[in-house]
């Protein structure tokens, strides 16, 4: 009896701190199954898992260090010594919030005297009069950045391993809410909330584990494009920069924004359609689009409708600037057609328009396209969150 309490105390001990970290994390086999139900449970009750394990094994324990074999009273303090580098190691390096840390400092710089690469990539955000820009490969690293915008809370999310951009207000029943990355889910960043420990999947803002599950933050408008480009739309926004204390973990994203970076996790299959793959997604009234990236690279500028929404998707020629805009413009239907430097003509009333959806000239002249969400991320991630996503073939 004493034997199989102290050999179930130790399997218990050791099983519920390695899965606890496990189903969480990016380890072989852990991102494909619906574990994350399982995952919150062990996180939820790991203390009151601990008691009981340690229960277990006091008694026998000692009975076996006073009166076991030499061997058993050596090997006993040396199981529990591993044990308690194990917690360590799990509790201490392996959490996800002990690996990516919030910025230190938040460092914006006004365009007119910033020295980011023009042609990196950046999530930009506006309204009311304010716009900021957020470089990938900045943020990218922290996972989420907390910030203001035209006085209002912004969270800005993006999980590498998805290629996910997001922005959300962080209010939850009304109140600015703290959260902390605990780990993912197939494959996608999840956020910790401070008062609940609901835990909130990044691709979709929901809430899918604890007290708050089904709920979802607010999605801010925002855009994914090279900072030139969204410069020559917002020539006045700020621009987050690096926080100096990050310098090193900052240069492990080198090349993310092209997609050539060394992490297998992270970096593009140039083919179409397979698991990263780049696609751009949109969603309307619950049904889902994906558009493959290298034959949008091919067309440049694509006619469609998603449902009973007419839309247009377009390249621009730095081949890294994407933007989806409503062909429905004063309750017609447009269609358009690529120019030159540039520039979409429609073919309606032959008029011009900028990439930022402006009519620069012609009749429509100061007319301006709905922007409509769109996201640039990997086909494992968006076919995973919109499972009957429609291919635009």
């Amino acid at each position: 009896m004493k034997r199989f309490l102290l050999i179930t105390g130790l399997v218990v001990l050791f099983a519920a701190e390695i899965l606890r970290v496990y189903f969480i994390m990016p380890f072989p086999g852990s991102q494909s199954a619906d574990t994350v139900s399982f995952a919150y449970w062990l996180a939820t009750h790991i203390t009151w898992i601990r008691i009981v394990a340690l229960a277990f094994i006091v008694f026998p324990a000692l009975h076996y260090i006073k009166q076991g074999t030499k061997q058993t009273k050596i090997a006993l303090p040396v199981i529990l010594i591993f044990y308690a580098v194990v917690f360590f190691f799990i509790n201490y390096r392996f959490e996800a919030d002990k690996m990516f840390y919030q910025p230190k400092q938040k460092l914006f710089s006004e365009a007119a005297i910033d020295t980011t690469n023009k042609n990196s990539l950046v999530i930009g955000i506006a309204f009311n009069g304010e716009a900021k820009a957020y470089p990938i490969e900045v943020i990218g690293y922290h996972h989420q950045v907390m910030d203001t915008l035209a006085g209002e809370p912004v969270m800005v999310t993006y999980c590498t391993v998805c290629r996910t951009g997001r922005v959300f207000s962080p209010l939850v029943n009304g109140k600015r809410e703290s959260f902390r990355l605990v780990g993912m889910d197939h494959f996608n960043a999840m956020f910790e909330d401070e008062t609940t420990r609901s835990w909130w999947q990044q691709a979709t803002g929901e809430a899918i584990a604890g007290p708050l599950k089904g709920i979802s933050l607010k999605e801010l408008p925002s855009k994914q494009l090279t900072l030139q480009s969204w410069l020559a739309e917002y020539p006045s926004s700020r621009i987050m920069q690096p926080d100096p204390s990050f310098k090193e973990k900052y240069a492990e994203l080198k090349n993310y924004d092209k997609g050539t970076i060394e992490s297998s996790l992270e970096k593009r299959d140039s083919a179409s359609w397979q698991p990263k793959s780049w696609v751009v997604g949109v969603l309307h009234n619950n049904v889902a689009k994906a558009y493959d990236w290298n034959r949008l690279e091919k067309e440049k500028l694509i006619n469609d409708s998603l449902q009973d929404l007419p839309l247009l998707v377009v390249l621009e020629k730095d081949k890294a600037s994407f933007h989806v805009y409503s062909r429905n413009v004063n309750g017609t239907l447009f269609k358009f057609n690529l120019g030159k430097d540039d520039f979409i003509t429609d073919e309606n009333t032959s008029s011009t328009w900028d990439m930022a959806g402006v009519c620069v000239s012609g009749s429509m002249k100061g007319e301006k396209l709905q922007q409509l969400q769109s996201y640039q991320e990997f086909w494992h991630s968006w076919r995973t969150f919109h499972p009957n996503t429609l291919k635009y073939n």
